[in-house]
């Protein structure tokens, strides 16, 4: 293998596949990233055996060819080299790569690219497409939600299900539950349910550009994988085996009390309460105090701590229905209204001891149930 890349594109691609690499394997080639020729570009992988990521660049190739090498010496080489040209060739027999740019002439030790696991080839018919940043969107919404405890592992994955041209993604942990709809601008041929782990989704968002570049969806048949397939990016993913509790249940089917208040003002309140909730249970009392003709409702955001102190803030709201006191994990709060981007929000209570829902206002797709927590005496 010769080949020559411009340092930019071999370092951004670097820190694209990187992510994937495993820090704890017992297989040493999984430390590595695959580099391999192909229709005319440079072709970078890595996986964990659980998430995979390939990325192309753009190369001027003079012999085919592929190996793979140690993943923090290649990239923390790159890092390191001037913004120019950057010569790799590779020796077959030694596996030796040699990476020469400007006065820096280097060589790293490689393991066979035999050795390395297949990637998932998909096949390019069928699957769902959708625009980037409206995906970003979606996860952003939704991922937050998913446990990061492993007892159930269809908790720490996301449901999606598309059927027709309609997208329902939904993520829970026993405590809080977000759902978010979207119309997708072309129908699928057959109806989706899968689980797709959090952390999968979360790493396509942050590998996926900020354009109107389209991604496509692929769930290859029996094979218990999901691809994401961008121009130059390409993620897949094991599924989660399982079957996603019915979250319809979970949804409160009404409401006694509906306070709508500015989602900044909310957010803010949340985040000063965290400061002295987050050395305790994370608990946030929430006291919704309807008007009158006198003066507007409130809500009070108010949480303490025996060591730090107390805080106490008011925000101004609309409320229709009775006055309640219902307590939070403010941070489970804080995190929801952080992805709300509709300059007002609604909140649904019923009692102390039932849920709370989140909606934004003027954004019919996207909601949030909050479990709430014991107020005690």
């Amino acid at each position: 293998m010769k080949v020559s890349v411009l340092q930019e594109n071999l370092a951004q691609g670097l820190g694209i596949v990187s992510r994937a690499v495993s820090s704890r394997s017992t297989l040493p080639v999984l430390a590595n990233i695959l580099v391999k020729t192909e229709d005319g570009r440079l072709r970078l992988s890595a996986t964990n055996l659980e998430i995979g990521i390939t990325c192309w660049i753009g190369a001027k190739i003079e012999e085919e060819g592929s190996t793979t090498v140690p993943s923090r010496t290649f990239s923390d080489l790159v890092g390191t080299l001037p913004n120019a040209q950057v010569d790799m060739s590779l020796n077959t027999q030694s596996q030796n790569l040699n990476v020469n740019s400007g006065p820096s002439n280097t060589d790293i030790k490689c393991i066979d690219s035999q050795e390395f696991p297949p990637m998932p080839k998909p096949e390019l018919d069928g699957g769902a497409e959708f625009n980037v940043k409206d995906l970003k969107e979606i996860i952003r919404q939704v991922v937050f939600s998913a446990s990061t405890d492993d007892a159930r592992p269809v908790l720490t994955g996301v449901l999606l299900v598309i059927e027709g041209n309609k997208l329902i993604m939904a993520a829970a942990d026993g405590f809080r539950l977000s759902v978010r709809e979207a119309e997708l601008s072309q129908a699928v041929e057959a109806p989706i349910r899968a689980i797709i782990p959090a952390r999968a989704l979360m790493e396509l968002a942050r590998v996926a550009g900020d354009g109107d570049e389209i991604v496509t969806m692929l769930l290859p048949e029996g094979r218990g994988q999901v691809i994401f397939r961008m121009k130059n990016i390409e993620l897949s993913s094991q599924l989660i085996e399982g079957n996603f509790p019915e979250y319809q249940q979970i949804i409160p089917g009404s409401h006694t009390t509906r306070t709508v208040v500015s989602t900044n003002a909310f957010l803010k309140a949340c985040k000063q309460a965290e400061i002295f909730a987050r050395e305790g249970s994370h608990i946030a009392r929430v006291n919704v105090i309807p008007g009158n003709e006198m003066q507007p409702g409130t809500i009070e955001i108010s949480a303490q701590s025996e060591e730090t102190g107390s805080s106490e803030v008011f925000v101004d709201a609309t409320i229709e229905g009775d006055a309640v006191l219902i307590a939070f994990n403010v941070r489970y709060l804080r995190e929801a209204l952080d992805v709300i981007s509709t300059p007002n929000v609604a909140l649904e209570t019923t009692a102390a001891a039932a849920p709370g829902v989140l909606r934004p206002l003027s954004e019919e797709g996207f909601l949030h149930v909050i479990m709430p927590m014991h107020l005690g005496n």
